[in-house]
């Protein structure tokens, strides 16, 4: 009897420790499945040949002015680019980035730091050349997207895709803003023909002109095909800038039928517009002035600012 006893509790306890095992397996595997899954990176070139180990799905993401391009890829960065000790931020995009916090624009590595980024992307190497690469990439991998980028929103997003593994949502966008300027292009074209348009920029007393081939400039004349005033073509094969300062005098030979004024000085210029430089202007004769204030998105660039500009351009023109 003791030995039939002796052997039923010693193959219970076999039992029970075979269970143990097993378990213990089984949770040593998920752990070790998880840790494979937080530790998966996978190694990129960035635009200056740095080696940058990328994990396969970042979670607190800095890419500081390039944040329209996380927006049209359904990403939120941890932080948003900011100036005036964050108090001045990218309006157009706070729809998306509502209760995102700020951080300054020229990145601070100490703010930095303390939003534990896992990733940090770059616009090019000129926000590193103070030598200050190695010390993001300590707090980060810190990837940079690259200068000749800058007038190409397009390869921008596409860049920025390729980070996040998010190549077909990036051609995805770029598919629908296609086919959103496209129609855009055949209304404005029906309700102007080959009349000439334009974009200014009022800040500190001063007018600044867009080129024709950048920023918002870049969605009137190629993206819409819309006339290209001379001065706007001459300003344009010398520019160096997104936006060139021109004077009321170069204005008023300015031939547009319409007018696109982003106004950054709101009542503290109106003697401007009394000028009768100002008032010689076909735009303003005919009563063709959309004015627009800073918060909107035509100083920016990106799917998410070029398609709240053709809302913008047709809900001026058309409706």
């Amino acid at each position: 009897m003791m030995n039939k006893r002796l052997i039923k509790l010693s193959f219970n306890f076999f039992i029970l420790m075979l269970f143990v095992l097993v378990g213990c397996a089984n949770d040593q595997k998920e752990t070790a499945n998880q840790n494979d899954q937080e530790e998966a990176t996978r190694i990129l070139t960035d635009a200056v040949g740095n080696q940058v180990e990328v994990p396969e799905q970042p979670e607190r993401v800095i890419a500081s002015y390039l944040e329209d391009h996380l927006v049209a890829l359904g990403i939120t960065p941890v932080a948003q680019w900011s100036v005036a000790d964050g108090t001045s931020v990218q309006d157009y995009l706070q729809e998306y980035l509502e209760g995102v916090d700020t951080i300054p624009h020229d990145l601070p590595l100490e703010a930095v730091s303390s939003f534990n980024p896992d990733l940090i992307i770059m616009e090019s190497q000129a926000s590193v050349d103070n030598g200050t690469y190695e010390q993001y990439d300590r707090i980060a991998p810190t990837y940079i997207v690259g200068e000749q980028t800058n007038d190409d929103w397009r390869e921008s997003l596409r860049r920025i895709a390729e980070v996040f593994d998010l190549e077909s949502e990036a051609e995805d966008v770029l598919n629908d803003y296609s086919e959103k300027a496209t129609e855009a292009a055949d209304k404005i074209n029906q309700a102007i023909g080959d009349q000439s348009v334009a974009a200014i920029w009022l800040v500190g007393g001063q007018f600044y002109i867009v080129g024709k081939n950048v920023s918002s400039g870049a969605v009137l004349y190629e993206d819409l095909a819309i006339t290209t005033p001379r001065v706007v073509e001459e300003i344009s094969s010398t520019a160096t800038a997104n936006w060139s300062d021109i004077s009321l005098e170069a204005l008023a030979d300015l031939d547009a039928d319409h007018l696109f004024l982003i106004n950054s000085d709101n009542e503290e210029s109106t003697e401007l517009f009394d000028d009768p430089l100002w008032k010689n202007i076909p735009a303003v004769q005919n009563n063709n002035v959309y004015q627009y204030g800073a918060d909107t998105a035509w100083l920016y660039a990106g799917a998410i600012a070029n398609e709240q500009i053709i809302d913008a351009i047709l809900s001026s023109i058309i409706e």
